[in-house]
């Protein structure tokens, strides 16, 4: 049922949000643009809490309004960033220079509504609180707001990075869309998304003879996500992982998954060579609307990545990868590794611009079994993911060439990986590697045909290493 309506009375007024530090510890009503709204988090108590971020006309101030409520369902659930707020008897607090609205579920009240105009439902909440109610004023009020919103630019909304930008340890403003929330224990979950874009190539630091021990991992969650799962996800472009607990899970899982975002205020960092998002206890969260410009164009780049014949190759390996491998394919086009894992076909052949991040074993002495059998287990790695695949038998006489070699071996290992010098074993040392782009024929088989899925596996093909 909609909101209950009031008569006017020239007594209920909006405070402009430039006069709210100079009203200290009244209760005041305010309407306003939200810029930033806060993942949900448990309070000491029982409750949830939030806080959203107004602007109005009189922007630059800005003002913090924090909410509580029994459930995630009770707080405010912004659609869109953009959208406009009315908000009832809220209290004026500060906390030093800070000052900001405190919202009591016990006698405050809210309402949004969308930010532009949208015809026969203009003035119809999409979310109002039990206590909330209309009057004829707020349609005055409301159109005020679109119509300033629609000539002029709102500082904060606009100042987004995306994940081919990203660097090591800085806090940014990241433009993405969730695409898939796992839960992996009872208090922690991993949230994964996605721009279209690649991820620069990150520094391994690993000790390379431990590769047995401790193999670096294909990601980041203790088990692999399922195939049915992997084939949602877009095949170009990096996916992204962000580690949450318990206090974030309820927001991110019911609300915001497969939605454009904008996180304000997290950090990247590098674990085990691969990405992953930190939120920080100042982090917020914006939601995007569909048809907002900086949306469009993301997924107007991708539309346009996707059919082309060699925009699947990593960013950064243009305008062409390494020339260090050879392939027996030069004309085919290049797939990435997540075409590769989630295509139908288990029995399939593929073109891929990789880094080979790990080889197993790591003595070149070893590559070879006593009989002389090539048998070594290279992990690639693209913007997409992460796999292991076998050089094996002849396979690996085409890799490697003629001379078999200790030290020819290892020389070729070690620009593999982009290793330097002339220390080809470094036994008992952690390195930092940034292996080249490479080329190299992949194709898919499985060893039990009763269990495809379950069993596929990798093998590289048709591929030189060139000196």
């Amino acid at each position: 049922m909609p909101p209950r309506r009031r008569n006017d009375d020239v007594d209920y007024k909006y405070m402009q949000l430039i006069d709210a530090s100079s009203s200290i510890n009244q209760r005041v009503n305010l309407i306003g643009i939200v810029i930033e709204t806060t993942l949900p988090k448990r309070t000491k108590g029982t409750d949830l809490s939030c806080s959203l971020k107004i602007v109005d006309e009189t922007q630059p101030t800005t003002l913090s309004i924090m909410f509580f409520a029994e459930t995630a369902e009770k707080l405010p659930r912004v659609a869109s960033n953009g959208d406009i707020i009315l908000v009832s008897q809220v209290t004026i607090s500060s906390r030093g220079s800070e000052v900001y609205a405190m919202y009591n579920k016990k006698f405050s009240s809210f309402a949004l509504y969308e930010g532009r105009d949208i015809g026969e439902k203009e003035f119809a909440s999409y979310q109002y609180s039990r206590k909330f109610s209309f009057r004829e004023q707020d349609k005055r009020l409301i159109t005020g707001m679109r119509e300033w919103l629609m000539h002029n630019k709102i500082e904060g909304l606009n100042d987004v990075m995306l994940l081919r930008e990203i660097k090591k340890g800085e806090r940014l403003n990241l433009l993405c869309k969730i695409i898939h929330v796992q839960k992996v224990k009872k208090d922690k979950w991993i949230l994964f998304f996605w721009d279209g874009t690649d991820a620069p190539p990150a520094c391994i630091e690993t000790k390379l003879e431990d590769e047995m021990e401790n193999p670096l991992p294909l990601h980041l969650e203790a088990s692999p996500l399922s195939r049915d799962i992997l084939c949602t996800f877009p095949t170009v472009g990096t996916v992204m992982r962000m580690i949450i607990d318990q206090s974030y899970r309820i927001s991110v899982n019911n609300i915001y998954t497969n939605r454009w975002v904008k996180f304000v205020n997290i950090k990247c960092e590098v674990v085990a060579g691969l990405w992953q998002g930190e939120l920080m206890p100042y982090s917020a969260l914006r939601i995007l609307s569909d048809d907002d410009d900086r949306v469009l164009d993301c997924e107007r780049t991708y539309n346009l990545r996707v059919p082309s014949k060699w925009a699947r190759m990593p960013f950064t390996s243009f305008p062409w990868p390494s020339h260090i491998t050879e392939t027996d394919h030069p004309d085919v086009p290049v797939v990435t590794l997540m075409n590769v894992l989630t295509h139908a076909e288990v029995t399939c052949k593929f073109k891929c611009v990789v880094r080979v991040v790990a080889i197993f074993p790591w003595r070149a002495d070893d590559f070879r079994s006593p009989c002389g059998i090539f048998r070594i287990r290279l992990t690639l790695e693209d913007p997409t993911a992460r796999i292991h695949a076998f050089l094996y038998a002849e396979d690996g006489i085409k890799f490697f060439g003629n001379d078999f070699s200790a030290d020819m071996l290892a020389r070729k290992r070690n620009m593999l990986l982009g290793i330097e010098g002339d220390d080809f074993e470094h036994t008992l040392k952690n390195v930092s590697i940034n292996p080249p782009w490479v080329e190299c024929c992949l194709k898919s088989y499985y060893l039990d045909k009763n269990d495809a899925w379950g069993s596929r596996n990798y093998r590289i093909f048709g591929t030189t290493l060139v000196c």
